[in-house]
């Protein structure tokens, strides 16, 4: 089957590989329609950790079930499906809560990171634990706002929930690509009077403006301009969606004294530059996460088919698997404002 595989730093191509094994007794193989690359595929393509090459990447797909093992109960051939983008036991007591980011069978697996799971930038994809893995996406839900849900939207719902957004906050959001939109949209369902939206990129800006965001352009003056439109108190929640040390100390100081400041941004370096004597100071709470997506879909699935949510406005950029590797250059570029890269199996 083709399949997107990482050779090294900005080296990803479109190769023949081995079709996945036969579905576990627990597993299914899933064939792939769509799949996106996430900003967090960047980390890969740059080889921010990743030392060895040759694997498929890739966490966000949807497409049809064509096997199943034979302990699978919830799904079977021919359902339309969304794959999270990791997986974990789905046997643990965590687990059983819903919390597969806490997994204590070795904590959950992310597909397509070079360890584990192959990934699901490719035709097909072997999925463990399918019942806790997969979802059947609704009808009448696309199967790009169902690609959505593997991982961006919850991430930025996760990161908006860990924030403590509550009605009548005043929210702001450092980064706004893909998962930076969706916590902007997330804060206004959650009930935030008022939502900052932090950037460099003035598409992006105006993206959060349409859904009513508050759009400021990141520079020196940020700070300054984000306390005065706060009465000089600061934000009640912050929500940092980028994984830079010069965003998150921006997003502490934004917040107000006793904010609390959610951080779904996957770190780019082994180590955050946290300023401890400021954050102490303001007596804020600083949250650092990875999100359980499967945790998150009794709450978005709904909001996504009734409207309230429209995660696929972020799409910008729709191009065929076998053009993988201009995709991520692309991407990787920003160019001609690319934020969202959604990659369709065939065509």
């Amino acid at each position: 089957m083709k399949a997107l595989v990482y050779h090294g730093p900005q080296d990803i191509r479109c190769d023949e590989v081995a079709d996945p094994d036969p579905a576990a007794t627990d597993g299914a193989i899933v064939r792939i329609t769509h799949s996106g690359i996430c900003g967090s595929d960047l980390h890969i393509y740059e080889g921010h950790g990743w030392a060895e090459p040759r694997f498929t990447t890739g966490h966000e797909a949807v497409g049809e079930v064509v096997e199943v093992g034979s302990r699978v109960r919830r799904f079977k051939p021919g359902d339309r499906v969304m794959v999270s983008g990791a997986a974990a036991c789905a046997t643990c007591s965590p687990c059983a809560r819903g919390r597969m980011d806490l997994c204590e069978s070795g904590g959950a697996s992310v597909f397509g990171v070079g360890i584990g799971l192959a990934g699901s930038q490719a035709e097909a994809v072997g999925v463990p634990a399918a019942d806790n893995t997969l979802a059947v996406i609704p009808e009448g839900m696309t199967e790009e706002q169902a690609l959505m849900l593997t991982d961006n939207l919850p991430t930025g719902w996760f990161g908006a929930t860990r924030a403590e957004v509550r009605p009548g906050s005043t929210v702001a959001v450092i980064g706004l690509g893909p998962v930076g939109q969706h916590a902007v949209e997330s804060a206004f369902v959650l009930g935030a009077s008022r939502v900052l939206a932090l950037d460099l990129v003035p598409e992006r800006l105006d993206a959060a403006a349409a859904v009513g965001a508050e759009p400021v352009a990141v520079d020196g003056d940020t700070v300054a301009r984000g306390l005065e439109t706060t009465g000089g108190h600061g934000v009640d929640a912050a929500i940092e969606a980028v994984g830079r040390d010069d965003s998150i100390r921006l997003s502490m100081e934004v917040a107000a004294r006793g904010a609390t400041i959610s951080i779904v941004g996957v770190p780019q370096s082994p180590t955050i530059a946290v300023p401890g004597m400021l954050t102490q100071a303001k007596n804020q709470t600083l949250r650092l996460s990875l999100c359980p997506v499967q945790s998150t879909w009794d709450a978005l699935i709904p909001l996504v088919e009734r409207g309230r949510l429209h995660p696929e406005r972020v799409i910008t950029t729709r191009m065929p698997l076998r053009e993988g590797a201009d995709a991520y250059a692309r991407f990787h570029a920003r160019e001609d404002g690319v934020m969202k890269v959604v990659l369709s199996a065939t065509g």
